[in-house]
């Protein structure tokens, strides 16, 4: 440990340590208290600083379990599910060893490797369970969970496995898989001795197999046969401890939990969690049915003690005031050090131990503890309580507390320690608890992938100084390690292992930060003004260079510490306290203003203030101070070390002498210059110097100074120290600023208190406002002001505005004086109304009660009859007081009671209704102005008021998401009556949104009953409308397909949704979020299964527009369903947005009538993962749209009928650009005028003439059209052939794992040596007469045995055998057929003599050649046909040879080519009554029509075991009934040889829909279409068979159509590849031999299927819809002609087993380069081998081929 670990303690504290979850914010009480102020903060610091470092699991399912650091060169060895890491310190994987999975079962006993086991054997994970350094050995000790616990020992260097002793009982550790089962300690005894391994572990109920406590030997020897064996072991003593299985029939689930363990001084410790014996036996209960009570326990042994007799265990916890902590979760052994050792009352170098406990004794699984503590435990004082109550049991005192041992209470002891953390430690004495608690809280904050760092100083003082996310995701694990120089600590979790420094100094920019922050690891540095360790501070040894405690840092006063802007050069003295020598001198720095040299006087520097050019400037607006820090930077180092504010002032922006003197500097106001300045002296007169506020010219706080417009009258202020205006010096004047303009009065002042504006009159415009307040100002001198501190106004005020009835002009303000003049009926000044006093209503006086009342607004007109409505009554004159019209308002004859909040005087009142009876329907509102009897002229009637009972008739929508958000609207009537309205969906609100007098609508929230129905109640007011509505809750809408999953940046294209429960949504919307901005968009719901939306587009910047971008979130907004905001499950995509280029430089285009418009750009086909994206793209030139043919990069429009300008616009997604405009000139070649002109030299041959002309330029014209078409359709050829070379080879790499796994699995079908060699020497024959035995008469099978024999040895005779067979090839009768069977049946016999035969076959193949020579035939004619016995012969001896040769060498890769050309045709469409394919090996047989199919999975029962598992089939949904029985039977029966399968003419395809409800399919029957002549086939999708529809192959049934067609049907489908096989000519004449479709001999209709035969006159070329040249398919073609040859490639072993392997090997301008191989078993190939790829780039022109003849690359021509 460093030095400065030894001077204070600290303890790493996780508060999920050990697989605690806590969640973020919890508390957690460390039971220590705080050494420093409750001010001090806990710093967070962040994963990603420097010195941090992180190692991931290579697989989530692989965890990490355990971890140990080597000390001696810090390599870090992690313990993981399945392997062992080696890591460096900065944990970088150097090595890692393989554990596992192996094959195991827990019940197997002992393990599958010593004896077979009966039970079912599983691949298994290996769960690391310990990981310990034997240091004396070099090794690593790393026990798992795979064969009852075994352990290995691998050396530390290259992690080589030294051993695994897995023999014997001894070596099985544990049964438990859980990785935190098992605790070991390494004892080491010198170098005479071998080390021992105590090993604590749980049993899991398996007390017989495994100890829980034990020591083992450690050979030295890692082979040794002792390894792991008990130190001591004979028939009745072992160094073991076995928990009783009586102990599990009073807890069955009883087990001891061993959490922490390690050895000090003589003695071994376990800490432990385990199960109280508390109560008689409980057999057969359950700790499910109960909280078990744990408590803690620290276990001790004595290290040399084999035989375990030392056996002691003390319950151990914590206790603070009156609460328990005796759940440990974890533990950690450490040094006292200097600091913490004396409150401990031990020495520094003396063992702690801290531990965590959580709050009780119940332990709950998987539960977060809600409060826990951290712990420090004297292990010196531990040993002495131990001690003292062994002393105590010796004296017989008690009973033993080992109840789990002896399942009874053993007289001895009763005292059960309770160890505080403090020195005076309390214990229970008969299981009475005393404590002391001089303990207070320390709070701590941590979240599960947090770890919280406490340093502990003493028993009374913990400071947790610091947080530290350790992980990225937790809980954080147990095991955590320092490194080897302390400087570091390792933390893991499940699937990450960080280093975190132990300190992050550099994250404190202060010292006093630094030195606050209470981290014991750091100090500040001074002169490099750095947070640092001491050591890497320089010099710190020196005085004063490193302070280590906070009244150390460094303290800077500055006398002055602030001077005028006006002042230059000033001398500051700076004293600096703390700081070291400054020998090599100082500089003074002013921010970034000023920098000089400072002189150094002890502790004292002198420095001057900035030059004058050097000066802040202060302007007004940024106040009269500018702050400026002054630093004091070393010369040695070139840092700033000190700091202090200084203040720059500027007196002179203060224009008010309130806020001159105001000023916390030196600033004096001049009177009479209205000027504030820093230096008095400068003042004109010696009495206008003010220095303190009271001395300042203010007017003075005034009352309301109210003022009528158009009315003269004059003002008066009272004021203090005015100033007499001296000679040359102007008078007062007062400042109105009305309405935005300045109005000057001259004002008389009377003496230094008291001025008063002139009589003046006053007027503002408009009649909106009845009183405006105006600035005033009283000015002398011109501009001098005089300071308003009151801030007083003259308010402005017009009786007449706004008070057009009597109440609103009685109810002004009194002081304005207005009367409501009767006879003019308007609202005046008194003195304006010339009217006499009794036609006058004043506020206050006898006369002002406003007659005439006027009721102008109800609302509402309708309530119910319950009462309870809010009525509010606007209108006139409706009193002046609550109390007149208190009681005084009825609602149609019903009493309508006034609330006071809701009374506007003159102007509203509310009121509350009362209850209506039956009788009363309908009336007036009335209301009475007055207190006491209402009389006529104040009175007021409305018109009617209508009673409507509210009715609800129904809902919609009825149904709606468990979550909430529907917007549901309820029909009825009169629903707008009423003022209060609240609806309930059964016990929950509904929440209300809006009404009207046939709606209303509301919310919903979500449910808190589920899915179901709820019903539906609506109070308006006091009435509850009821009717037998319902709501049902249903499940939230899912989302399980977005189709396509692509659009562009600017978004507005379709995507096709679906998922379920989507019509329950009225109105979703779809949404991007990219950046924190969202865009949304309108979704159509189809069905409750599919929708459609336009994408939203995505906010992007211009810089990122050309790359593809994920958004951030996409998802829906669906009411409430907060799942679908955000989907998990989805890679949408956004591509960039499509780019047009202008079409001319000038943005005009000159065209002919009839030329294309080529619109170019970039991006206009997204490169989408399933080939390029198509966008719906249109271009209108003017108006008008035009025929579009998009590529890459350009758009062809074809341009209508147009002549003229027009705007060309073309629109894609939410784009909209216009590349210019074209203008479109008539070419007409002759004008009218030069018609005329040359007619009268000859109209007529002109005209001969010009028509031709017409016609040629038209020729041309249409020519050029069909050139750039054609170029336009090569272009896009050219991009789909790259394409489609992409897939190919894209699908070759997906396939080869298909195709292999298949044919790894099933094997390849090889025929064995008999049968093969019979159907080549005898085709179609199945029993033939060589393999049975001989069949003649009795009498007769001597004589035949002997002849045949005879025979035999004739056919040995070389002479007799070449004599017989060139005579019957004489023989004119002699067949074709007859020459095969005579030359098969002559091999048969010399099979077993092939050297004899050979030499037979050389003479006859010599005479052969002599005759081919004689007749002068072609020699390439020559053994092309079999047409003498030599051929045939030469044909079966090459069948014998061939033999092994193609079952070990050629004929798997000539099996796994069928089965690759077979997979790539079956991918399309195959004609089953042609033979031709879309993916065709042969361009003869090649499919050229566009065909729109779709790829099917169907359900496949097994026809001969239908309760077995449906069998997946890919099909497509135009094949016939017949091709998808083929695929089915390829499916059900790929393991199975052909011979065995069942035929697909013997069976019939049967539809299983549901509901017992079943269809067969035929290729024909009474639905099937004919048109004209032609029969079409039927197909799946005739039948309209659906995706994952459930098919079952059932035996042929025999009905009336099958019955009648049954040859027609047997003929078409039996035959479909008949031709193709029989035939064996040239490619060239294939097509010409396909086969004419032979009418049905009754009706002479022909049948077809996917295309009509190419031949027949009824289909012309141009009739087969859009053609395909076969070059498109060649790139197929390729992939499946290499695709066996590739496979070995592929897979990295080069190219093998008889074939040739072609390798893709690079691109250049366009041209590929491929290179050919030959196999291992020989060259099969002929002696120059071309292979062909012409470039797709035309303009190069490039040619390449690879020569296997001369091993060349060759360019050129071929």
């Amino acid at each position: 440990m460093t030095s400065q670990s030894k001077i204070r303690t600290y303890f790493f504290f996780c508060c999920f340590l050990f697989s605690m979850v806590l969640p973020a914010g919890s508390q957690t009480v460390v039971q220590a208290p705080q050494a420093h102020s409750a001010g001090s903060q806990v710093i967070t610091a962040l994963l990603q600083e420097e010195g941090y470092a992180s190692f991931y699991a290579e697989d989530p399912q692989w965890t990490f379990n355990h971890l140990a650091v080597d000390y001696r060169n810090g390599n870090v060895y992690l313990g993981a599910v399945n392997r062992i890491y080696k890591l460096s310190p900065s944990l970088k994987l150097q090595l890692f060893h393989e554990t596992g999975p192996d094959e195991d079962n827990r019940k197997c006993y002992p393990p599958r490797i010593v004896q077979p086991c009966s039970e079912p054997l599983t691949l298994t994970n290996n769960v690391n369970k310990m990981l310990l350094m034997d240091y004396r050995e070099n090794r690593l000790l790393a026990c798992g969970s795979l064969y009852q616990g075994i352990c290995k020992l691998l050396r530390l260097d290259d992690l080589f496995k030294l051993g695994e002793p897995f023999h014997k009982k001894e070596h099985y550790l544990s049964g438990v898989n859980e990785s935190g089962s098992v605790f070991g300690v390494i004892v080491s005894y010198g170098n005479a001795s071998p080390d021992m391994l105590f090993v604590a572990t749980a049993v899991d109920g398996k007390p017989e197999y495994f100890p829980t406590i034990s020591s083992r030997k450690l050979a030295r020897n890692s082979e040794e046969d002792g390894m792991f064996a008990y130190v001591f072991h004979d028939e009745f003593v072992a160094s073991m401890i076995k928990i009783p299985s009586d102990t599990f029939t009073v807890i069955p689930d009883f087990d001891i939990y061993y959490i922490y363990g390690f050895a000090s001084g003589n003695f071994v410790y376990f800490l432990t969690l385990q199960p109280e014996m508390g109560g008689g036996p409980t057999t057969g209960s359950s700790s499910a049915g109960r909280e078990q009570v744990y408590t803690s326990k620290i276990v001790r042994l004595c290290k040399a003690d084999t035989a375990f007799i030392s056996y002691v265990e003390v319950p151990i916890g914590c206790i603070s005031g009156n609460v328990e902590y005796r759940l440990l979760e974890a533990a950690y052994l450490s040094k006292a050090g200097s600091i913490l050792a004396p409150s401990l009352d031990m020495a520094p170098d003396d063992d702690v131990l801290f531990a965590i406990f959580s709050r009780g004794q119940k332990r709950r699984p998987r539960q977060a503890p809600q409060d826990s503590a951290l712990c420090v435990f004297s292990l010196r004082k531990i040993n002495e309580k131990i001690k003292e109550r062994l002393q105590s049991c010796y004296k017989g005192e008690g009973t033993l507390d080992l109840a789990w041992l002896k399942v009874k209470d053993v007289r001895c002891s009763s005292a059960v320690s309770m160890l505080e953390q403090n020195a005076n430690v309390r214990f229970l004495i008969d299981d009475m608890m005393e404590f002391q608690n001089q303990v207070r809280h320390l709070r701590t904050y941590c979240t599960a992938s947090e770890i919280c760092i406490i340093r502990v100083d003493g028993s009374s003082r913990a400071l947790q100084y610091e947080t530290v996310q350790a992980v990225e995701n937790g809980p954080i694990l147990r095991d955590m390690a320092f490194s080897s120089d302390h400087h570091y600590l390792y933390v893991m979790s499940e699937t990450q292992l960080s280093r975190v420094p132990v300190e992050a100094c550099g994250q404190y920019s202060t010292c006093s930060e630094c030195l606050g922050s209470g981290d014991p690891h750091c100090g500040w540095c001074v002169l490099h003004n750095m947070c640092a360790r001491k050591e890497k501070c320089e010099r710190s040894s020196e005085p004063r260079r490193f302070a280590s405690d906070i009244k150390q840092c460094v303290r800077l006063s500055v006398h002055p510490n602030n001077i005028s802007v006006s002042q230059f050069s000033v001398t500051l003295v700076l004293e600096a306290h703390n700081v070291p020598e400054l020998s090599a001198g100082v500089n003074c720095t002013f921010e970034d203003l000023a920098e000089m040299n400072g002189l150094v006087e002890g502790n004292r520097i002198k420095c001057s203030s900035p030059a004058e050019k050097e000066m802040p400037r202060i302007i007004v607006d940024k106040g009269d101070h500018q702050i400026v820090q002054l630093y004091l930077k070393s010369k040695e180092t070139g840092l700033a070390f000190a700091n202090a504010s200084f203040v720059f002032y500027n007196c002179s922006v203060h224009k008010s002498c309130l806020s001159c003197v105001s000023s916390p500097y030196k600033c004096h106001w001049c009177k009479f210059r209205h000027d504030c300045t820093h230096d008095p002296r400068t003042c004109s007169f010696q009495e206008g110097r003010v220095k303190n506020p009271e001395g300042c010219p203010q007017l003075l706080p005034a009352d309301r100074i109210l003022v009528p417009v158009n009315v003269v009258k004059p003002i008066t202020l009272r004021a203090k120290n005015l100033p007499q205006p001296q000679s040359g010096q102007r008078g007062y004047e007062c400042l109105l600023t009305i309405q935005g303009n300045e109005h000057r009065v001259p004002a008389l002042r009377f003496n230094s208190s008291s001025v008063q504006c002139q009589n003046t009159s006053y007027f503002y415009d408009g009649m909106e406002m009845s009183s405006l307040p105006v600035e005033l100002t009283v000015i002398w001198n011109g501009d001098f002001s005089i300071d308003n501190p009151a801030h007083n106004k003259v308010h402005l005020y017009k009786c007449d505005a706004q008070r057009g009835s009597c109440g609103l002009c009685l109810k002004a303000d009194p002081l304005f004086g207005c009367v409501w003049c009767k006879g003019e009926n308007r609202c005046t000044l008194k003195q304006h109304c010339l009217l006499p006093e009794n036609q006058l209503l004043e506020p206050n006086g006898i006369n002002s009660k406003c007659t005439n009342p006027k009721i102008t607004q109800i609302n509402p007109l309708r309530g119910p009859r319950e009462g309870g409505t809010l009525v509010t009554i606007r209108g006139e004159n409706l009193g002046l007081d609550f109390r007149e019209i208190q009681g005084n308002v009825k609602v149609a004859d019903v009493d309508c009671t006034p609330i006071r909040d809701g009374y506007i005087p003159a102007e509203q009142i509310v009121c509350e209704m009362g209850r209506a009876e039956l009788s009363q329907y309908t009336g007036n509102i009335q209301v009475c102005v007055g207190v006491g009897a209402c009389r006529p002229e104040f009175m007021a009637t409305s018109s009617k008021y209508y009673y409507f009972i509210p009715r609800i008739t129904g809902l919609k929508p009825s149904r709606g998401p468990v979550s909430g958000g529907t917007i549901v609207n309820i029909t009825g009537s009169h629903l707008d009556a009423g003022s209060n309205v609240s609806i309930m969906f059964k016990d929950q609100p509904c929440t209300y949104l809006r009404r009207g007098g046939q709606w209303l609508t509301c919310r919903t929230h979500a449910s808190l009953h589920g899915i179901g129905r709820v019903s539906v109640s609506v109070s308006i007011d006091k009435a509850q409308l009821q009717k037998d509505l319902q709501f049902e809750y249903v499940e939230d809408p899912t989302i399980t397909k977005i189709e396509p999953e692509w659009s562009i940046y600017s978004g507005h294209t379709p995507v096709m949704v679906t998922g379920t429960n989507l019509d329950i949504i009225e109105t979703p919307i779809i949404r991007a979020k990219y950046n924190s901005q969202e865009s949304l968009s309108m979704c159509q719901v189809l069905s409750s299964t599919t929708m459609q939306c336009q994408v939203p587009e995505l906010s992007i910047s211009l810089a990122r527009q050309q790359v593809p971008e994920k958004p951030d979130e996409f998802g829906f907004k669906m009411d409430d369903v907060q799942s679908l905001m955000a989907l998990n499950n989805t890679n949408f995509i956004y591509y960039p947005n499509p780019e047009f280029e202008p079409l001319s430089p000038s943005g005009v285009q000159e065209l002919k009538p009839g030329s294309p418009i080529i619109l170019k750009g970039r991006n206009f086909l997204p490169p989408t993962n399933s080939g390029n994206g198509k966008l719906n793209y249109t271009v209108l030139i003017g108006d008008k749209p035009c025929m579009l043919t998009v590529s890459e990069n350009q758009l062809l429009c074809e341009s209508p009928n147009l002549t003229g300008r027009h705007k060309v616009l073309a629109r894609v997604g939410g784009i909209e650009f216009s590349p210019g405009v074209v203008h479109i000139t008539s070419d007409s070649p002759l004008s009218s005028t030069a018609i005329i002109g040359i007619a009268a030299a000859g109209a007529l041959l002109i005209f001969f003439i010009v028509v031709v002309l017409i016609a040629y330029k038209r020729k041309s014209r249409e020519s050029d059209l069909t050139l750039k078409r054609l170029q336009m359709q090569m272009d896009n050829l050219e991009s789909r052939v790259a394409l489609e070379c992409k897939e190919a080879f894209a699908e070759l790499q997906t396939d080869i794992h298909e195709l292999t796994s298949d044919l790894d699995g099933a094997g390849i079908p090889f025929l064995d040596y008999r049968t093969y060699t019979m159907r080549v020497l005898f085709p179609g024959i199945e029993e033939h007469p060589v393999l049975r035995d001989l069949e003649v008469p009795g009498y007769r099978q001597e004589q035949v045995e002997k002849g045949l024999k005879l025979f035999g040895q004739l056919i040995n005779n070389k002479i007799f055998l070449l004599c017989f067979i060139r005579t019957l090839e004489a023989q004119r009768g002699f067949s074709m057929r007859d020459r095969g069977n005579v030359a098969s049946l002559i091999m048969t016999v010399l099979q077993s003599k092939l050297e004899y035969a050979t030499d037979v076959l050389k003479h006859l193949l010599s005479d052969l050649i002599d005759r081919n020579l004689e007749s002068k035939n072609h020699p390439k004619l020559l053994l092309r046909r079999t047409e003498s016995v030599a051929e045939k012969m030469l044909t079966n001896w090459f069948t014998f040879l061939l033999y092994k040769f193609l079952k070990e060498c050629a004929g798997e890769p000539l099996f796994s080519l069928f089965c690759a050309i077979k997979q790539q045709m079956e991918k399309g469409p195959i004609d089953s009554i042609t033979g031709e394919a879309r993916y065709s090996l042969s361009e003869d047989k090649l499919i050229r029509q566009q065909i729109d199919y779709k790829t099917l999975v169907v359900n496949c029962i097994h026809p001969e075991n239908e309760k077995s598992p449906e069998i997946q089939v890919k099909v497509l949904n135009c094949d016939t009934i017949s091709q998808v029985k083929e695929k089915i039977l390829d499916a059900i029966y790929k393991n199975v040889p052909y011979s065995h399968r069942l035929k697909a003419s013997d069976m019939d395809l049967e539809w299983r829909q549901g509901r017992g409800q079943r269809m067969i399919l035929q290729d024909e029957d009474i639905t099937t279409k004919i048109e004209g002549d032609w029969k079409r086939l039927n197909m799946l999708f005739h039948y309209q068979v659906p995706d994952n529809a459930v098919m079952a192959l059932v035996p042929k049934q025999v009905t009336a159509y099958n019955s009648v067609n049954n040859s027609t049907v047997s003929r078409t489908s039996a035959s479909k590849y008949e031709n193709m096989i029989k035939y064996t000519g040239s490619p060239d004449s294939m097509r010409s031999r396909t086969p004419m479709i032979t009418p049905d001999l009754e009706s002479g209709v022909k049948v077809w299927h996917l295309v009509k035969n190419h031949e027949h006159g009824d289909q012309k070329e141009g009739d087969r819809g859009s053609k395909m040249v076969s070059e498109i398919y060649l790139t197929r073609l390729l992939a499946t002609k290499v695709r066996e040859t590739s496979l070995e490639w592929v897979e990295g072993e080069g190219v093998s087993r008889g074939a040739a392997g072609v390798l893709f090997s690079g691109t250049g301008k366009g041209c590929v380069f491929f290179h050919c191989y030959t196999g291992e078993c020989g060259d099969l190939l002929p002696a120059s081998v071309l292979i062909v790829l012409q470039s797709n780039n035309r303009m190069d022109g490039c040619r390449w081929w690879w020569c296997l003849g001369s091993n060349q690359l060759h360019q050129g021509a071929r």
